[in-house]
């Protein structure tokens, strides 16, 4: 009797740091399928499609919409080298801005990118390097109504797009925003 229940108990052991090792796998694999985005992790890849107010449409892009491009830009893993379609061209500000998420973490640096029309009752003119203004986008996680200084600001036709991923081939759509000089002709 004493034998069985030895092997029983082994058994049970073995069951139970098979189960373990499996479990602990499955974990690895879901943790590393958000690593590698440049501080994006949060990062709302595909968005709704919406307009911010304001934004106009661009008159003469370099990329038309429902034209194809290539993507020279490292936002998130896999963007760099991806085959876009433009989705909609707009003539804007952009800018890079430093913010410390409302939700608490790491201040974000240089972070690319919110627009003009993006800005908690943006002034006409736009913002200079070093000034403060409160985000209205939720592009990641915390962004939204965030306190933020203004690294630098670029006047320039910004881009929403669908592409594919280069890194799993997960599709994103609406990803906004990409700059022209981040662009290239497929």
């Amino acid at each position: 009797m004493s034998i069985k229940r030895t092997t029983l108990l082994l058994l049970t052991l073995i069951i139970a740091i098979f189960l373990t090792a499996c479990s602990t796998n499955q974990e690895n694999e879901q943790d590393t399928s958000s690593e590698g985005h440049g501080g994006h992790e949060g990062m709302d890849h595909s968005g709704s499609g919406e307009i911010p107010e304001g934004l106009q449409d661009a008159e003469n892009p370099n990329f038309a919409v429902g034209s194809q491009a290539i993507i020279h830009a490292d936002h998130m893993e896999g963007m760099d080298g991806a085959e876009a379609t433009i989705v909609g061209a707009y003539d804007t500000t952009v800018y890079t801005i430093t913010y410390t998420p409302t939700t608490g973490g790491e201040k974000v640096t240089n972070h690319e990118w919110i627009i003009h029309e993006e800005i908690k009752d943006a002034h006409d003119q736009p913002y200079q390097p070093g000034d403060e203004v409160t985000v209205d986008a939720d592009h990641m996680e915390g962004m939204e109504g965030a306190t933020a200084v203004i690294d630098s600001a670029v006047q320039t036709t910004v881009y929403m797009v669908d592409y594919t991923s280069t890194k799993g081939g997960d599709k994103v759509t609406n990803h906004q925003w990409v700059t022209e000089s981040e662009l290239s002709a497929k």
